[in-house]
């Protein structure tokens, strides 16, 4: 069963939520994802945990448990939902007008 963990105090480590995990049952990877440019958390995680009854067990226990002063959130990961595709439309931008208004100036310039 993958596990998502939200609300984490960026100071967590993968190696803290294995332990915490672990009390449950086995786990097989822990991953705290981080920003491609900084490599600093974005405050959560996934936990893999093999058998579901172990991660059912985890959820209960840790859902809502304050972890360094933040009250994590702790469900079953479900896959990203995939976005609404828009029909293909050529063509770009607005008109190529003079920007609107009262361009009284620029007219008579020619």
């Amino acid at each position: 069963m993958n596990l998502y963990v939200g609300n984490l105090d960026y100071g967590v480590k993968e190696a803290q939520l294995q332990a915490m995990f672990s009390e449950f049952g086995e786990v097989t990877s822990v991953k705290i994802i981080t920003d491609k440019m900084s490599g600093k958390s974005k405050g959560f995680a996934f936990v893999e945990m093999p058998n579901d009854d172990e991660g059912r067990e985890a959820i209960t226990n840790l859902d809502q448990k304050t972890i360094k002063e933040r009250q994590i959130s702790v469900s079953e990961a479900r896959p990203p939902q995939e976005k609404e595709r828009r029909p293909f439309r050529p063509g770009g931008g607005g008109s190529g007008g003079n920007g609107g208004g009262n361009n009284r100036d620029f007219r008579r310039r020619f």
